[in-house]
C-alpha cells in the first residue's frame, strides 16, 4: 500500500476525485493525506479539543467517502472537505454544549495583560531559540482558543492554512465580507497580546504529526474497506 500510495503523491486532486469515484480507497488515502493537516487544523479551531477534532475529522472523511459521487468540480476538493468537517465539528459541539457562541469584540484593558508581558520577554535573539520557539507556540495556540469561535476558525482557514476569502467563505457558509470582519477583529485580538512574536510563530501551531496522520487514515480506511465496518 505504502508504494501504491507514494506513486499517487504527485497525481493531481480532480484524478484523485475520479479515482475516489470509482471506489478507488488508494486515491482516497493520498487525499486524506494531503489534507490532514488543513482539515485537523480546522476542527480543531472548532472544538479546541484534540480528541474530539480527530473523531471530527474522522467522520468527516466517512461523509465524504459517502458522498464523493456529489462532487462535480464546482469548487475545489479542498474546500468541498473542509466544508465537510466544518459541518461534523459543528455537530459535535452542539452535541456538547447548548449555548451558542455570543461573537463579541471587547476593548483592551488599559493595563497590560500578564500574557503580554509573558509574549514581550520570549526575544528570539535569546539562546535558548528552540525552548522559546516551543513557549511561544504555546502561548498563540492558547490564545488562539480564546477566541470567539467565529473568529478562531476564520483565522485558522485564512492565516494558518492560507486559503482565500472566497475559499474560506464558501467552507464556513458565510459572505466574503464577514471573513474579512472576522479575521480583522481575530488578529486585532491576536496582536494585544503577542504583537511582533504573532508572525514569526503562527505557521507552528497545531502541528500535525505523522502518528496522528498515520492513525486517521488507517481508522478511515478500516471502516470504508472492512465489509465488518461498512462506511453506509
Amino acid at each position: 500500500m505504502a508504494a501504491l500510495s507514494k506513486s499517487l503523491d504527485a497525481v493531481d486532486d480532480l484524478t484523485l476525485v475520479r479515482s475516489v469515484q470509482h471506489g478507488d480507497a488508494e486515491a482516497f488515502a493520498v487525499l486524506m493525506r494531503r489534507y490532514n493537516r488543513r482539515l485537523y487544523r480546522t476542527a480543531r479551531a472548532i472544538l479546541r479539543d484534540d480528541a474530539a477534532a480527530e473523531d471530527a475529522l474522522q467522520e468527516g472523511y466517512v461523509a465524504a467517502w459517502r458522498h464523493i459521487a456529489e462532487f462535480r468540480g464546482d469548487a475545489q476538493i479542498g474546500t468541498w472537505l473542509t466544508r465537510i468537517v466544518v459541518n461534523q465539528a459543528l455537530q459535535a459541539l452542539r452535541r456538547t454544549r447548548r449555548e451558542q457562541v455570543v461573537v463579541l469584540f471587547e476593548e483592551p484593558p488599559d493595563e497590560r495583560s500578564p500574557d503580554e508581558e509573558i509574549a514581550e520577554s520570549l526575544s528570539p535573539r535569546a539562546p535558548e531559540t528552540t525552548m522559546l520557539r516551543a513557549e511561544m507556540r504555546r502561548l498563540i495556540e492558547s490564545k488562539i482558543d480564546d477566541l470567539p469561535e467565529a473568529y478562531r476558525t476564520v483565522f485558522m482557514l485564512r492565516e494558518v492554512e492560507d486559503m482565500t476569502v472566497e475559499e474560506t467563505a464558501t467552507a464556513l457558509g458565510i459572505p466574503a465580507a464577514t471573513v474579512r470582519s472576522r479575521l480583522f477583529r481575530a488578529k486585532a485580538r491576536l496582536r494585544e497580546s503577542l504583537a511582533e512574536e504573532l508572525d514569526t510563530a503562527v505557521q507552528e501551531v497545531f502541528g500535525f504529526d505523522g502518528e496522528r496522520c498515520d492513525r486517521i487514515v488507517r481508522a478511515v480506511l478500516v471502516r470504508i474497506c472492512d465489509p465488518a465496518h461498512p462506511a453506509d
